[in-house]
């Protein structure tokens, strides 16, 4: 186990939680002032998706030809050669633009990113390695809007932020061994589909947790705003979400690799389900801070654990393909959240967002309880 390189990975991608968390608000926020809606801020939420499926689909071929440090190294500047110009070019059009390339480029981050750490696992503990990954993740999340309240609003500081991240991140890779081989295989939607139709449950609950993520960066704090709270709780209520889900990753991974994995992913999905629920009924009570942080955990839970079924399966190229699809599902998750939310936010109900993690949730446990997809049987006892 190189636990160097094991650490040095996961700081990489770590630094675009960190980023992100920093910028993503501020990009919301900085919308809101300039009298833009609710769809037009989801349809900024939602343009790195797109990103992600252009950067899913190029992954494999450009990783066969560059090597995978290496171009995980240059696609971490090119993202903060993009936050440079969001800091420069204030234009919505722009912004489009750069929020397009960013979702490219730190797509195929996270590809190569979390397949060279689900490689580097050893298997008795591949369910704490890839928790403390995504622990780790979570963290880098919630620091973000907790610094964004430090640096202010006003000025693009964040923006510079940001940038040294991931200029940063990009140095931690230096002479980092043991990636994946790749062999130049790129995602395609055929493969897509067989993907899904395989393994249901773990597609949808990708799906799921990249429209929360999204939706919990950039729409949860205008919710909050529009639910009567200022600009600094609102953005403390994102930042609780994700506490949640950094609090509770490592004891996830502990039980994945001590019990039944189908189990514990049928448990986070309820959880998520009565937590979604209970948001609208208990926001302005005391009693929505812990429900925040149930939801932010039950979220992560899902991620977490598909990740950890996945590189218990696939090896080298076989595993950056899979990846390449979770990127993939992701993008779709990350386009379809925001849009959809933002949109039922305008035009049907103020309390959209956590109804429709509701309507999710309740989908992956109809799939969870019914599927007897060939993943969740593989990884079902630990």
């Amino acid at each position: 186990m190189r636990w160097g390189t094991y650490f040095a990975v996961c700081m990489a991608v770590i630094s675009i939680g960190l980023a992100l968390g920093v910028t993503m608000p501020l990009v919301s926020l900085r919308l809101e002032s300039w009298g833009h809606g609710s769809f037009a801020i989801g349809v900024m939420a939602a343009t790195p998706a797109i990103g992600v499926l252009l950067g899913a689909s190029i992954a494999g071929r450009l990783a066969a030809w560059l090597g995978t440090a290496r171009l995980m190294q240059a696609c971490l500047l090119v993202g903060a050669m993009s936050i440079v110009l969001l800091a420069l070019i204030q234009n919505y059009a722009v912004w489009l633009g750069l929020r397009l390339f960013i979702g490219v480029a730190l797509t195929v981050v996270f590809i190569l990113g979390e397949s060279w750490i689900n490689q580097l696992a050893v298997e008795h503990l591949r369910g704490r390695l890839v928790a403390l990954y995504g622990t780790g993740y979570a963290l880098s999340q919630l620091s973000g809007p907790l610094l964004l309240t430090v640096l202010g609003t006003d000025s693009d500081l964040a923006f510079w932020v940001g940038t040294g991240l991931l200029v940063g991140g990009s140095l931690l890779l230096l002479g980092r061994t043991g990636a994946p081989s790749v062999g130049g295989h790129s995602a395609s939607g055929r493969d897509l589909l067989v993907f899904c139709r395989r393994m249901p449950t773990i597609a949808w609950a990708v799906m799921l947790f990249a429209a929360f993520e999204a939706m919990m960066l950039t729409l949860l704090p205008i919710y909050g705003l529009r639910q009567g709270f200022t600009q600094e709780v609102a953005l403390l209520m994102a930042s609780v979400v994700v506490v949640g889900d950094a609090a509770l990753q490592l004891p996830i991974g502990w039980l994945a690799d001590q019990m039944s994995r189908r189990t514990l992913f049928r448990g986070c999905g309820v959880v998520l389900l009565l937590s979604s629920l209970g948001i609208p009924l208990l926001l302005h009570t005391p009693l929505i801070w812990p429900l925040w942080v149930l939801f932010g955990a039950s979220a992560g839970g899902l991620f977490t654990l598909s990740l950890i079924l996945i590189g218990e399966r696939f090896r080298d190229d076989e595993l950056v393909s899979a990846n390449a699809h979770v990127a993939q599902l992701w993008g779709i998750g990350c386009l379809v959240g925001p849009l959809a939310t933002g949109a039922a936010s305008q035009w049907i109900s103020g309390h959209a967002l956590p109804l429709l993690m509701a309507v999710g949730a309740a989908g992956f446990i109809w799939l969870a309880w019914r599927s007897d997809d060939e993943l969740l049987t593989a990884g079902a006892t630990r």
